[in-house]
C-alpha cells in the first residue's frame, strides 16, 4: 500500500522556502494516524515551528470531532505547530486566515478556490480543503503564549470508492500529477507569512481578503448547531474579529464559529 503513495521530499520543501519558512522543521511519515494527534504530543518538547506531512493518515480528524476519510495518494495531509507569544483571545480568526493563505496560494496554480465560513476551501462549490486547528499552553514561552496545531487535508486525486464513503460532493486538484514537494513548498511558504502578518496584526489584516474569496457572499444560508438551525438570512461577510455577519428578518446577527456550520438554505 505505501508504494502508492507519491513520495514528498522534505529536502526539495527546504530548498524552496523563503525567509518565514525557513524557521521550520520539515518531517515528512509514510503514515500515521493523526498529525496533528502527533505534534499535540509533542508540543512541550519543541522549540520551533515543525511541519509533519504524512502520506496517509489512518485517524485524520475534522472540526466537531469529525472523520477525515483518507485513501492512500488521494489527498495532502500535514500539520504545522506554530508557536504565539500571546494569548488565546488573540488567535480569533485564525482558521480563516489559513483559509485565505490557502486560497490565495492554489490561485498560483491557477485553481480558484473560494472559502467557506468557518474553515473550509472550496472549488466548483464543493470541498477541496479543510481546516482543524488546535491549541495548548506554551509552556516553553512568554507567559500567555499558546501553540496552534493547525492540521490541513487537501483533496489531490478522490478515487470513487472515497468519494462515495463521504457521501457528499468532493472537489479535487485539476491536475492530480502536480508534484507535491513543489505544492506542498508554496502551501508552507504562504501559511508561515500570513502567520506572521496575523502575530502582528490578528484577523483584521485578513479580512478584505477573506471577504474577497467568500463564496456564499449574498446568498441565502442556514446556521446549524447540531443539526438545529440557528439563524437563516443573507451572508454578508465577516468582520475584523472573523465573526459571520448574516442579515436576518430581526436585524444583522455576528455569529462565532464554534461548533456551528454553514449550508446554503433550502428552497
Amino acid at each position: 500500500m505505501r508504494s502508492m503513495i507519491p513520495s514528498i521530499s522534505a529536502q526539495r520543501i527546504a530548498a524552496s522556502c523563503r525567509a518565514a519558512a525557513r524557521q521550520v522543521a520539515i518531517e515528512v511519515v509514510a503514515e500515521t494516524g493523526s498529525t496533528n494527534t502527533d505534534l499535540l504530543a509533542r508540543l512541550d518538547s519543541l522549540t520551533a515551528p515543525v511541519l509533519l506531512i504524512a502520506g496517509m493518515q489512518t485517524a485524520g480528524r475534522g472540526r466537531a470531532g469529525r472523520v477525515w476519510h483518507s485513501a492512500p495518494g488521494a489527498a495532502l495531509t500535514f500539520s504545522l505547530a506554530w508557536k504565539f507569544d500571546r494569548p488565546l483571545q488573540a488567535l480569533a480568526g485564525l482558521p480563516l486566515a489559513v483559509g485565505v493563505a490557502i486560497a490565495e496560494t492554489l490561485a498560483l496554480s491557477g485553481v480558484e478556490a473560494r472559502l467557506k465560513w468557518p474553515n473550509d476551501v472550496l472549488k466548483d462549490g464543493s470541498k477541496l480543503a479543510g481546516i482543524l486547528i488546535e491549541t495548548a499552553s506554551a509552556k516553553n514561552a512568554m507567559p500567555g503564549g499558546v501553540w496552534a496545531v493547525i492540521g490541513i487535508g487537501l483533496n489531490i486525486a478522490m478515487p470513487d470508492s472515497l468519494v462515495a464513503q463521504i457521501g457528499r460532493p468532493v472537489a479535487d486538484m485539476p491536475a492530480p500529477e502536480t508534484d507535491r514537494s513543489d505544492l506542498m513548498a508554496a502551501l508552507l511558504n504562504g501559511l508561515t507569512e500570513m502567520l506572521v502578518e496575523f502575530s502582528g496584526a490578528g484577523f483584521a489584516a485578513f479580512a478584505a481578503r477573506w471577504n474577497r474569496l467568500h463564496a456564499y457572499a449574498g446568498k441565502q444560508v442556514a446556521i446549524l448547531d447540531r443539526g438545529q438551525v440557528l439563524y437563516e438570512g443573507t451572508a454578508v461577510g465577516v468582520d475584523d474579529g472573523g465573526r459571520l455577519l448574516l442579515n436576518t428578518r430581526e436585524g444583522r446577527a455576528a455569529i462565532v464559529a464554534g461548533d456551528v456550520s454553514l449550508r446554503a438554505a433550502e428552497g
